[in-house]
């Protein structure tokens, strides 16, 4: 996430017609949280303490969960992002805008590289890995200082920032305003598109394949790129203000049926005794199927939530606002939340499926607790 936050907190906000933005704003970092906790109960590695479940009938409904979050939650992030970055840009000029953009994405990535996740590893090391040493000899023995964790969006955001500009003031480009709002056709032949190349990279990238130390997974970078420039796109001509409700319900029913789809994954998977790698990547006919399904359901939710967003949540109570100006810390630290709950919950003997129901709405909600704490800081709001 870390997403659009970083331009919704300075623009977003000061608009009643863009409410909504921040209320999905929100859900997307409820999301963001959710998924990292699936990760630590249900995967063996991706994650600063992993417990995985062992139960294939909690396996499942795991895997979907995060298979769709992962369709469209951090694409989303950047859509919203680069709708925007293109006013940002006009209203405070070139260096003003790229000093802003340093500060406010490069400090948040140094303080997590440097302060925030060498302190997360050192819990997992004294207390569940049970090496009781002090904080200082853990870090004269650390070696991942430049681990971005999940601070790689702040790093992939400035990127995009930064080649924005470029092109600006190089290539003198300049989005067009006479694009018509795309129909339901349309947005589904740009998901097909999109799985086609998705699935051509990750024949190099797959999935999980990590670009050290930065930790891009390129093999999602096709969607964030794409969704970047729609983005863009979307601001110069409308198109947030024009997606009719009939776009939004077709879009809806095409996700739903996506979603009925996902079964035959596993009837692929075990029937015909397919590798699991070979639907995260490489040249076959299982990774073009994955990369479609992925890029066809994440674009439906995507915008089918904007329309329906657009036209039921533009509103707003105090609650609602807290929660959407904490998002950002609450993006940068919440691994930590998450693993001080599991670690208090790791003696715990019942099943890690059991564990994840319980500790998972504690999680979220003391993320944005912590967020808001955070935010008390002095001159923390500067930044974030």
């Amino acid at each position: 996430m870390s997403t659009a936050t970083v331009t919704l907190n300075e623009d977003s906000g000061a608009s009643n017609q863009l409410l909504y933005i921040d209320n999905i704003k929100v859900l997307l970092t409820i999301l963001v949280v959710l998924h990292h906790t699936f990760i630590a109960y249900s995967y063996s590695d991706g994650w600063y303490y992993l417990e995985p479940t062992s139960s294939i009938v909690a396996q499942i409904p795991m895997t979907m969960f995060i298979s769709i979050n992962q369709s469209f939650f951090m694409g989303y992030f950047f859509l919203l992002a680069a709708y925007f970055t293109s006013s940002s840009y006009s209203r405070k000029g070139t260096s003003k805008f790229i000093k802003d953009r340093l500060v406010r994405l490069g400090i948040p990535i140094v303080f997590n590289s440097f302060i925030l996740s060498p302190f997360i590893s050192y819990l997992v090391y004294y207390f569940a890995k049970e090496n009781h040493i002090n904080y200082i000899e853990y870090l004269s023995r650390y070696d991942s200082w430049i681990d971005l964790g999940v601070t790689w969006f702040l790093a992939a955001l400035l990127l995009f920032s930064l080649i924005y500009v470029a092109v600006k003031k190089i290539f003198k480009v300049s989005f067009s305003k006479s694009l018509a709002v795309p129909n339901t056709c349309t947005i589904l032949l740009f998901a097909l598109a999109l799985g086609t190349i998705s699935f051509l990279v990750r024949i190099f990238f797959p999935v999980g394949w990590v670009l050290e130390p930065i930790g891009f997974q390129l093999g999602h970078f096709s969607q964030y790129i794409a969704l970047f420039i729609i983005g863009l796109l979307a601001a110069k001509n409308n198109w947030f203000d024009q997606f009719s409700d009939k776009t939004g319900k077709q879009l809806k029913r095409s996700a739903w049926l996506c979603l009925l789809f996902f079964p035959v994954f596993f009837i692929i998977k075990f029937k015909l005794n397919t590798p699991s790698s070979w639907f995260s990547g490489g040249f076959h006919w299982q990774a073009l199927l994955y990369a479609v399904w992925e890029q066809w359901i994440g674009i439906s939710i995507l915008t089918s939530l904007l329309i329906k967003g657009k036209r039921n949540w533009n509103t707003t109570s105090k609650l609602l606002t807290n929660a959407s100006r904490s998002s950002f810390a609450v993006y940068i630290f919440h691994p930590l939340v998450i693993v001080v709950f599991t670690l208090a919950v790791r003696n715990w003997t019942i099943d890690p499926a059991i564990k994840l129901l319980v500790v998972a709405p504690l999680i979220v909600l003391g993320s944005f607790v912590f967020g808001l704490l955070i935010l008390l800081i002095p001159g923390v709001k500067k930044i974030i």
